[in-house]
């Protein structure tokens, strides 16, 4: 014969002690029978900001058309080279910077926010 084993706390509405905060919580406040941390302590800020700045597979229209904006910056920044003009390596710079943010690009944004504080500058000395 097989056995079942439900966990008889749940059915009695019993107190259960959390591993992290070690207060005493009903067991609604756990996610499920085996678990020892209450929901309190599984989320955390850090975990949640973490999710959010993570990159994620399908593509929203935001970015989409962020998507065409940082292709336009890329091309202002290939004619700045030819030209050698500060107003487009900002332009270039400032459209890139639009599409490397909507897809969460950090390391890039930063790149871009560098080049664009260089040519800016270089146009305030021209001033």
């Amino acid at each position: 014969m097989f056995y079942i084993s439900i966990n008889t706390n749940i059915l009695e509405g019993k107190m259960r002690k959390c591993n992290k905060c070690d207060k005493e919580k009903k067991n609604n406040k756990f996610r499920h029978d085996y678990k020892k941390t209450c929901l309190k302590c599984e989320f955390r800020f850090k975990v949640w900001l973490l999710r959010k700045l993570a990159y994620k597979s399908k593509l929203t229209a935001y970015q989409k058309v962020a998507s065409r904006i940082g292709y336009m910056g890329s091309g202002f920044l290939i004619a700045a080279q030819w030209k050698i003009d500060p107003t487009l390596y900002v332009i270039g710079f400032t459209l890139i910077l639009i599409q490397t943010s909507s897809r969460k690009q950090w390391n890039l944004v930063a790149l871009n926010c560098n080049g664009l504080i260089a040519w800016i500058s270089h146009i305030l000395k021209s001033l």
